[in-house]
C-alpha cells in the first residue's frame, strides 16, 4: 500500500507526517526557532525528506496533502508552493485541506464527543480565524475572521457544551469561557495542528469537511496589500 506525505505552515508550528492506511509512520511538529520565528523555510523540506525516508522512499509515496490555512500568509504561501513543486516534480497528486478542519479533528481526537467543537486560529491585528463543527465533525460554519469580542457574542447563542482549541483559543481565552466554552489548558497538544490530521483529512471527509483545491485560505489581504493602500490614501491626501 502507497503512502502519503502531508504538512501544514499556516501556524507558527512546522507539522510534517507520513501515513499509510491510517498508519502514521513518520511525525514531527517544529516550533518557533531559537530566534523566536516559524521554521518554515528552513526545517519544512527536511522533515519532508525525513517522512519520506520513514515511508519507503519518493517511489512509496502516491499523494502530498498540504493545509491551506486560513493562517500567516507567509505560512501558507511557503507551503502551498511546496506542495505544488512537489506534486509537479514527482508526478504526484495534490490535496489541499483546511487547517481548521485539522484542529477539530484533533479535538475529536482528544476526547469529549457530545461537545460541539470550535477551532479557533489566531489571526492577530487582534482578530480570529475560526470554524464551527457539530459533535460529529461536521462544518456548521464556514471559515471566518473577526475579532475576539464578536466570536464570543457568536458563541453565546449556542447549545452547549462546546469545546475549542488553538492558537486563538489559547491567546482569547477570557472572551470564550465568560461565554460557557470550555478551553483546555494552553500547554494541551490539542491548540496545535497535527499534520497527521491533515493526511487523515485528504483521502477522507465528513459533510464537507476533506480535500479540496490547492489554493491558500486568507480570509483578509496580507499586510503588504493593506500598506499599499494606506499609503496610497495617505499620497491622495
Amino acid at each position: 500500500m502507497s503512502a502519503a506525505v502531508g504538512f501544514d505552515t499556516a501556524t507558527d508550528d512546522t507539522a510534517v507526517c507520513a501515513a499509510r492506511g491510517g498508519e502514521v509512520l513518520y511525525e514531527s511538529l517544529l516550533g518557533l526557532s531559537e530566534k523566536g520565528g516559524p521554521m518554515h523555510t528552513t526545517a519544512l523540506l527536511g522533515e519532508i525528506e525525513r517522512a519520506t525516508a520513514a515511508a519507503g522512499g519518493w517511489e512509496a509515496i502516491e499523494s502530498i496533502a498540504v493545509g491551506l490555512g486560513p493562517g500567516s500568509f507567509t505560512g501558507l504561501r511557503v507551503g502551498v508552493a511546496t506542495a505544488r513543486a512537489l506534486g509537479f516534480s514527482r508526478a504526484l497528486p495534490v490535496a489541499g485541506v483546511c487547517t481548521l478542519d485539522a484542529l477539530q479533528r484533533g479535538i475529536a481526537e482528544a476526547g469529549g464527543s457530545d461537545s460541539s467543537r470550535l477551532a479557533v486560529i489566531d489571526a492577530r491585528r487582534g482578530e480570529v480565524f475560526a470554524t464551527l463543527y457539530s459533535s460529529a465533525g461536521q462544518r456548521l460554519w464556514e471559515p471566518l475572521v473577526c475579532a475576539p469580542a464578536e466570536l464570543g457574542e457568536r458563541v453565546s447563542a449556542l447549545p452547549q457544551p462546546l469545546r475549542a482549541a488553538g492558537s486563538g483559543a489559547v491567546r482569547f481565552r477570557h472572551e470564550l469561557e465568560s461565554r460557557g466554552v470550555e478551553v483546555p489548558d494552553g500547554a494541551d497538544p490539542v491548540h496545535r495542528v497535527a499534520a497527521r490530521h491533515i493526511c487523515a483529512l485528504a483521502t477522507s471527509g465528513v459533510a464537507g469537511v476533506g480535500p479540496g483545491p490547492v489554493a491558500p485560505i486568507y480570509l483578509r489581504p496580507p499586510d503588504a496589500e493593506r500598506w499599499r493602500e494606506r499609503d496610497t490614501l495617505k499620497t491622495a491626501e
